[in-house]
Formats: structure tokens, sequence, C-alpha cells
């Protein structure tokens, strides 16, 4: 073999001096860990900084006026969707108790708002009686049309009112945003990504908020 051969002593050392380097090199990326981790672990896309996103105030299904202000300190999953979603928006909320129960303790620190965009059929009842059977501590938000149209655009959210045969459904974006403890937008999830994703995702901010 053509190179270098090393005596047993030297390549100990050899090993040591490259264990070392090693760990000089990781030592910036384990203190990010710490602190929430890099942001390259993140499963859902990085919005941080994004110009949009800033802003929402809706009333809850309890016609409490509600803006993003009201849930600094926790994290926040915004979906928008409706009541009559057939498969989409059960299957959202199904994953989000999943996230839940993922979270353990974490998940007090926690809140989904449901931004209905469908504001003539889902009444504050509806929401009500729609969120309860998933989780108790979800929140339904509506408003006017004109209401539902700004939130929709700061979220860059797409919806579209589609006639059926006997009515109308809803078109819509599936994605689901996390704001972070601060109030700032930082991650979008797509509704394809597992229960696992988002629970990471959502202890990454929750741990960053900590550090």
């Amino acid at each position: 073999m053509n190179g270098v051969s090393l005596s047993n002593g030297a390549r100990r050392g050899w090993l040591r001096g490259v264990s070392v380097a090693l760990m000089m090199a990781i030592a910036p990326w384990l203190a990010g860990c710490e602190r929430g981790g890099p942001k390259d672990a993140l499963r859902g896309i990085d919005v941080t900084g994004a110009p949009y996103g800033k802003t929402l105030e809706l009333t809850d299904q309890h016609g409490q006026r509600r803006t993003l202000q009201d849930f600094r300190g926790k994290v926040v999953m915004l979906y928008f969707g409706f009541v009559q979603c057939p498969d989409v928006c059960p299957t959202a909320l199904a994953r989000t108790v999943e996230v839940m129960q993922r979270l353990g303790p974490d998940a007090q620190r926690v809140q989904l708002l449901f931004v209905t965009v469908d504001p003539e059929r889902d009444t504050p009842e509806l929401l009500r009686e729609y969120l309860a059977a998933f989780h108790p501590s979800f929140l339904g938000l509506t408003g006017t049309p004109q209401e539902i149209a700004a939130a929709a655009r700061e979220f860059k959210v797409y919806y579209a009112k589609v006639p059926t045969g006997s009515g109308y459904t809803m078109d819509h974006s599936a994605q689901t945003y996390l704001i972070d403890p601060q109030g700032r937008l930082r991650i979008v999830l797509k509704h394809e990504q597992t229960a696992d994703d988002y629970a990471h995702d959502i202890a990454w901010l929750l741990r960053e908020s900590a550090g």
C-alpha cells in the first residue's frame, strides 16, 4: 500500500487529534441544539422574517375579539378551513390532537386557531360544536367576509367558493402556520407532513423561546 505507515502510538495520537478537531468543528452546532437546534433541522419551511403573517384580528366562537397578542408565550398553530370540509380539515384537526399528545405537558403552551373560510355557514355555535369534538382548547375564528378575506391575504391563503349541485363547497389552502411565543410567523408546515413533523418543529420553537 502506498503512503506513510503509522505506528500504533502515532495512529492513536492522530485519532485523538482528529477527534478534538471534530469536536471543535461541531461545538457551535451543539450549542445551537441546546438553544433549539439549527434551522436546517426543521421539518417545515423556515419563513422567519417574512413580510406577511404579522397581524390577525377576528372573533372566536365565544364572541371574544382575538389578536395574535392574546397568545404571547405560546406557539400558535394557525389553520384556515371550514366545518363542512369533507376530509382535509378533519384530518388536519385530528393530526393536531396527535401533536398535542406527543408534546405532553408542553401542549399547554400551544394554541390551535382555526380560521373559517366559510363565515356564511360557520356560525360561532357551529364552530363551538365542531372544534369541541376534537379538543377543548381549540379556538375557531370568524368575522365578516371582508375580515376573513383580509386575514387570508395577510397569510397568503387561497380560498374560493365552488358551486355544487346542491349548493357550494370551499376550495382552500391547507398549510399550517407556526407562530412563535413572541408572536412572529416562523414556520409553514404542509398538510402532507406527519404529526411527528409538526411536534418536532413546535418543540423546537418552545426550546428556542426558553433559551
